[in-house]
């Protein structure tokens, strides 16, 4: 079709607003897929460009979204043929390109990953960036020494995307996973995804010494601020933290005695400088033993692209447990 409806965001003033367009299709470059969009997921990046609560988006007017999955419906590459199944996670869309938020959307091929045995179009939106990041932090955790022989694991904002899925991930792989949630009333839905124990922040100390009682093999943290520098304090030696998210501060106030007394390694992950080799890596374990066992309950919320405005609230108000999918096809 030549037109398609899309969900932009525009600025004007400095002011951000984002609604529901219907947009014309452009040609294709060299090197460029046009994919009929069926699925995406809402990631805290999203409600913050959608409302401009964060300065996510590099251009405006963009389509939002940092994930689609979808159907070849033209192509300038020859290594994807008209009929070919996608995924799109970060690469920039979204946030630089027009993103997921559309019935249609043009993508470079080099961003696009065909789906793994064992993981429908669905099930990867279900996963997502949140979903690929946590595997991408898991498989940085194990390329430096990470198993589950060494210890527990802690998984930090564990109600989150990231946290919920890195989570459920790492019990189905073997490892002893404590979740460390603000969430008292989510006991329950932690342990029924895997968590041995929960930890409540509200029983952090409020003072981190240097080197604290070392407790951790490893650590999938989403928060960053105290919560990290407590996490490095408290990590095993030669132990390993993967540092996903933001969600509590940017900030990091810390000593570097974890580093060179206990030799922790503070692993940054971001999935939109994944290299090719380790995302088709990625990739293929989330189709195999890495692949959520609890996707259907992580994933709880469905909603259509014209439903997008009211969910935004939830995600910057920290009210969202779990995924949310976007249906944007037919």
């Amino acid at each position: 079709m030549s037109s398609y409806l899309a969900y932009r965001a525009h600025q004007q003033d400095g002011r951000v607003s984002s609604r529901l367009e219907t947009l014309e299709a452009a040609p294709l470059a060299a090197g460029q897929l046009r994919v009929a969009v069926q699925w995406s997921g809402i990631n805290y990046k999203d409600a913050l460009a959608a409302t401009g609560a964060g300065k996510i988006m590099k251009r405006f007017p963009l389509v939002v979204g940092i994930d689609l999955a979808g159907t070849v419906i033209e192509s300038a590459d020859p290594r994807f043929a008209v009929g070919a199944e996608v995924i799109v996670v970060g690469c920039g869309i979204g946030e630089e390109s027009d993103g997921g938020f559309a019935e249609q959307a043009v993508v470079q091929a080099d961003w696009a990953a065909r789906p793994p045995a064992g993981l429908s179009l669905r099930e990867a939106m279900a996963i997502g960036t949140a979903g690929f990041t946590a595997a991408m932090g898991i498989q940085r955790l194990e390329d430096n020494g990470l198993t589950p022989a060494n210890g527990p694991v802690l998984v930090n904002g564990a109600t989150g995307g990231v946290g919920s899925l890195g989570l459920n991930m790492l019990a189905g792989a073997g490892y002893r996973v404590t979740a460390l949630t603000a969430k008292a009333a989510a006991a329950d839905w932690l342990r029924a995804l895997g968590a041995a124990e929960v930890m409540l922040a509200s029983d952090l100390p409020e003072k981190v010494r240097p080197l604290e009682k070392a407790l951790w093999a490893g650590a999938l943290d989403n928060l960053g601020g105290s919560t990290l520098a407590w996490l490095c304090a408290t990590t095993q030696p030669l132990g390993s933290i993967a540092s996903i998210g933001l969600a509590s501060s940017h900030e990091l106030h810390t000593t570097v005695m974890p580093f060179i007394l206990r030799g922790v390694n503070l692993l940054g992950i971001n999935s939109t400088y994944c290299p090719v080799p380790l995302r088709e890596k990625v990739w293929a374990r989330l189709g195999s033993d890495l692949k959520p066992k609890a996707l259907n309950q992580i994933a709880n919320r469905e909603v259509g692209l014209r439903e997008l405005p009211e969910v935004f609230a939830d995600y910057l108000q920290g009210r969202v447990t779990g995924r949310t999918l976007v249906r944007t096809g037919a």
